[in-house]
């Protein structure tokens, strides 16, 4: 296995965006993560070497390429970036010698526990601290009933030890709450086990496990009983090696998408992005906002719906996101935030539970750092409301903790190109999990983000 760098942030722990204006380019943000993660681990299973093209070369990603390794999979970067996977089979995993670390990686972690419980293995999984303090209860409940035998950490949290079942079986499970990695994690354990396992989706989330078993050419069918989805694969057949070509993820096309719409004068387009129907919230709900975003160029690709975005500097307003919408932009509502900070109105987000259980309290910390910027904002449970500034800049000049979160690092980034004062973000290396090269492509495009030492503005040596 061939390790690959995870870009130029990883250094720059303190990052200072100025505001800036006429941003304007043609660019292409890093592979779609959750693609990247499924790739890899179907690859790892599937009989043959499956060819990867644009894997997302992200810490996150990278976890789960050690992780394949650790479990007995071939994994190879080639010279012109292809990722060469050889797989092991259906329950075909080796024992791993040592713990298997995860980092950040939630997807990662959720889906290879998945991956392990119908084989009998036992596995050790740990996390960051980040990663250490979310939930995996979640995954550990419908995992057992297959026959796993699975403990964790007091609180349902990493250290998680899986042993896979010796004899596993079949399992029907309704998810209790929408969650692309728990319908994931039960789907590739029915890959380990006899018969056919099912999982019953109320509410519709993710489906890019579906997408790709499909194109490895596993047993999958799908069917609507009463408004809700179910989901059958059949066990204990093997897949076909691929070659899986990976999209640009929309969650990291949101920041330039953003910056673009409140930066003054400004006329960006980003290239070949994941338009998957489960993932468009955001797109759908600035539309609704007023943003002048186009998709160019739409077409299809291993199962799934690509397009080039172009779009400009837009007055928006605000509006209700219904609660429904929640899954398909789960990750995009710290940078919803920040536009709504600078609309027309106030801008109500329901349905927000998830993000309390995300890198850190993403509710919570997109508040705060909202509030620091001058911004007015109203929080409940599972809502917030933000009070936009009716076009004009907003304050900003505050120094900004991620709290090792890289979606909350990159949203504020933004803030502060758009805002009347500079803003720091502390913890910006963990940008580093989802974005490499994030302040290199946005420096492209005229964005004025800078290194500093501290958040007192010392340059560093």
């Amino acid at each position: 296995m061939h390790e690959h760098g995870t870009g130029g942030d990883t250094q720059q722990r303190v990052l200072r965006a100025i505001p800036s204006r006429g941003l304007a380019g043609t660019v292409a943000v890093p592979g779609d993560k959750s693609v990247s993660h499924r790739a890899v681990m179907l690859g790892a299973m599937a009989i043959g070497t499956t060819r990867v093209k644009g894997l997302l070369e992200a810490a996150d990603v990278l976890r789960t390429v050690q992780a394949m390794a650790a479990l007995g999979a071939s994994l190879e970067r080639h010279a012109d970036g292809t990722w060469h996977i050889s797989g092991v089979g259906v329950r075909g995993w080796r024992e791993p010698e040592q713990t298997i670390d995860f980092g950040n990686s939630g997807t990662g972690v959720r889906l290879a526990a998945g991956l392990v419980a119908t084989t009998p293995v036992k596995v050790i999984f740990t996390g960051d601290e980040s990663l250490s303090r979310r939930p995996m209860q979640r995954i550990t409940q419908p995992l057992s009933l297959f026959g796993a035998r699975i403990d964790t950490a007091p609180g349902g949290t990493l250290p998680m030890r899986v042993i896979g079942a010796e004899e596993p079986v079949p399992v029907s499970y309704t998810l209790p709450v929408p969650s692309a990695q728990v319908k994931s994690a039960v789907l590739l354990a029915g890959l380990g086990a006899p018969g056919t396992t099912t999982v019953v989706e109320p509410v519709a989330c993710r489906d890019h496990t579906e997408r790709m078993l499909k194109a490895f050419g596993a047993g999958i069918e799908e069917e609507m009983h009463d408004g809700a989805r179910h989901i059958h694969v059949t066990g204990m057949q093997e897949l076909s090696a691929q070659e899986v070509e990976v999209p640009g993820d929309p969650s990291s096309a949101a920041f330039p998408l953003a910056a673009a719409l409140l930066c003054a004068d400004s006329r960006v387009v980003v290239e070949n992005v994941l338009l998957n129907p489960t993932r468009t919230g955001l797109i759908e709900t600035l539309h609704e906002m007023g943003a002048e975003i186009r998709i160019l160029n739409p077409r299809q690709s291993g199962g799934e719906i690509i397009g080039d975005l172009a779009v400009e500097t837009s007055e928006l307003r605000g509006i209700t996101v219904p609660a429904q919408r929640a899954p398909a932009m789960i990750d995009e509502y710290p940078v919803l935030a920040v536009l709504a900070a600078f609309a027309h109105g106030t801008t109500r987000m329901e349905g927000l539970a998830e993000l309390r259980v995300k890198e850190c309290d993403r509710l919570s910390v997109t508040a705060q750092a909202l509030k620091a910027c001058g911004v007015e904002v109203k929080t409940g449970e599972d809502w917030m409301e933000v009070t936009g500034s009716g076009g004009a800049p907003v304050k900003g000049g505050a120094v900004i903790d991620s709290h090792h979160d890289h979606r909350i690092a990159m949203s504020f980034l933004v803030l502060g190109l758009a805002a009347q004062e500079p803003v720091t973000v502390q913890g910006a290396e963990m940008i580093a999990t989802s974005f490499p090269g994030f302040t290199q492509l946005m420096r492209a495009l005229g964005a004025e983000i800078e290194a500093v030492h501290d958040a007192n503005g010392d340059a560093g040596s």
